[in-house]
Formats: C-alpha cells, structure tokens, sequence
C-alpha cells in the first residue's frame, strides 16, 4: 500500500496533510506559538496575525528537503521542534497555527508542467479573499508562485 502516482496522489498527500493539520491545530503547542506569534498585535487585526505567522514560518523555520526519493511528511510539532522541514512541513505548521486562531485554511499543490505537481503552499481567506502564503521564497502575503501549469486545492 501507499501513496499512488501523479495527481490522484497528489490528491491523497493533500488529504492526509489536511488531517494532519485538523489534528494539529487542537494540541496546546501549536496554539501556544500561535498567541505568542500575535500577541502584540491589535484586537482583531487578522491581517496582522496572518503576517505575523506567515513571517515565523517563512523565515524561522529553515527549508530542507525530504530524503532522496521518499515522500515524508513530518507533524507540525516536529517542524517546531527541528526548526526545519520541507515545502509541505512548512505549510502544515503555518495552517495549523492559522487554524488555532481562527483563520480558515487551504493547502494548494502547484505545477510547473501540465498534470505534474511539484510544490504546496497555503492560502488563508481573509475577508471574502484567499491569499497565498509562501513559505519558501522570501514573499510577502499575497504573492505566490508566476506561472502555474497545474492547481490543485484541499480545503482543511
């Protein structure tokens, strides 16, 4: 058993990276950070607090790569602990702190060649508008990847 190929695993990796975040986003940890991350923000400023969490994750939380030719995905509290992890690590950890205060969260596979897919990030609705959150480029909130030859989206 395992994870298939191509998109109909893409689809199950996002699945089990969405269950693991609804998972996550309950445990003491992960909320802890998350209020301390938005603590000296102001009542309510949700744009603030996506910021704010967005930064942590992007800069704090170093990029390294899965082992050579193995899918893993490491929980958010493994993430927090080796300050490191791959693209989707890095966006289970920011959607499961997002999603400890609040924010509504969506995972979103990208490909750069038609039906291949070769990266996660998140998005978080702020308003009635989803914004991309990536965390392994220096981007600000809202900027994500230029030209997207595949899209594939897991709500949480």
């Amino acid at each position: 058993m395992g994870i298939p190929p191509g998109a109909e695993g893409t689809r199950a990796t996002l699945i089990l990276m969405s269950k693991i975040t609804r998972d996550a986003k309950k445990r003491l940890a992960i909320r802890t950070r998350a209020l301390s991350l938005v603590k000296r923000n102001g009542q309510k400023d949700y744009p603030g607090e996506v910021r704010d969490l967005h930064r942590f994750v992007r800069d704090s939380i170093r990029y390294v790569k899965d082992i050579r030719g193995v899918e893993t995905l490491q929980i958010p509290e493994k993430t927090l602990e080796f300050e490191q992890g791959d693209c989707d690590d890095k966006s289970m950890l920011l959607a499961s702190l997002l999603e400890s205060i609040g924010h509504p969260t969506r995972f979103v596979a990208v490909g750069f060649t038609p039906g291949q897919f070769a990266h996660v990030y998140v998005e978080t609705r702020i308003g009635e508008k989803w914004y991309p959150l990536e965390t392994t480029e220096p981007w600000k909130v809202g900027r994500g990847p230029g030209v997207v030859l595949a899209r594939m989206v897991q709500h949480n």
